[in-house]
């Protein structure tokens, strides 16, 4: 399969590497300079697991105005809020057959696709997948290979030919996907998964098997899932697990898959970038006001990882 990957982050440089090795045809497109210009250098980047066993792999990147093929999927993975810049940017090569499949980690990143591309062409999805990203042309894959799982969607309609065989693709590079039929309910459930560990972390400089590890971890991801399910039951989002499974769920990651893991907003929080938190806690409390209901625990831990974000600037003091 011809795919392009938009976004050579720590995210996009694991598909992207995972599917190369598959045997697909992978390019990049990054809009991140230091970046592309360090993968152009070296002809590649050099990926370690879980801290070891570093190797170099070879991959082809440019900018997005470099890029005139014509792909048949384009994977999205950029931050929330450059998605629309970064499309528009992309919208040259993305063909009238060219699906587009995201696995962002917040709500918005498919309904800004949608923009671009029609809804039946777009993927959404998630994935349980620990990656980070240790500087330009860098990454490392955590978890031994073959962990971790994804799950993917239409945004509308049917599962169809092309989903599945994404899907078979996905499978060769051992990422486990599963075809959803739900489009809401799968990527809610992953965003208040992420309204827990990555803000919780990221607020507490802290690794998730560091969080599991306090005695009311639990009580705490309980209080914020039932705070966002009482938002999602007023929308009427099926979701794919129940309040309860997903503490466990939270509780299960974070103590036995990724313990070691520092999540993305805690490597946008320590990197100066700016967190994708209004698109996973502030979607809850949006949601909330939506239906004239309150997510004050939500509220409150958006407001604090932007107090945290404006108190970066007095480090350098």
């Amino acid at each position: 399969m011809k795919i392009v990957v938009i976004g050579a982050g720590a995210m996009g440089l694991r598909y992207g590497v995972l599917l190369q090795e598959a045997g697909n045809d992978v390019h990049f497109v990054d809009t991140w300079e230091p970046n592309v210009e360090a993968i152009k250098k070296n002809g590649g980047v050099h990926v370690w697991r879980d801290g070891k066993d570093e190797r170099f792999v070879d991959v082809s990147i440019s900018y997005p105005e470099e890029y005139h093929e014509a792909p048949e999927l384009a994977i999205v993975f950029v931050k929330d809020m450059h998605t629309v810049e970064t499309m528009e940017r992309c919208k040259p090569f993305i063909g009238e057959n060219t699906y587009v499949m995201t696995n962002q980690n917040g709500f918005g990143g498919a309904e800004y696709i949608a923009q671009f591309v029609p809804r039946t062409r777009i993927i959404a999805g998630t994935a349980m997948i620990a990656t980070v990203l240790k500087g330009p042309g860098k990454v490392d894959f955590i978890g031994k290979r073959g962990g971790g799982h994804a799950h993917i969607v239409r945004v509308e309609g049917e599962p169809n030919d092309f989903i599945y065989k994404v899907a078979d693709e996905m499978e060769k590079a051992l990422m486990h996907p599963t075809v959803q039929k739900d489009y809401m309910g799968t990527v809610w459930t992953k965003l208040v998964f992420n309204s827990v560990v990555n803000t919780l972390c990221t607020l507490m400089n802290i690794k998730m098997g560091q969080f599991a590890a306090y005695k009311n971890a639990k009580e705490m991801a309980r209080k914020l899932i039932d705070e966002a399910y009482t938002a999602i039951d007023a929308e009427g989002i099926k979701m794919e697990e129940t309040k309860d499974a997903l503490v466990d769920q939270v509780m299960y990651v974070s103590e036995v898959g990724n313990p070691r893991h520092y999540p993305s907003m805690h490597q946008d929080m320590s990197t100066n970038r700016p967190t994708e938190v209004d698109y996973i806690n502030g979607a809850i409390v949006r949601l909330a006001e939506k239906h004239g209901l309150q997510a004050p625990y939500h509220a409150m831990l958006v407001d604090l990882v932007h107090l945290k974000e404006e108190s970066r600037k007095y480090n350098e003091e």
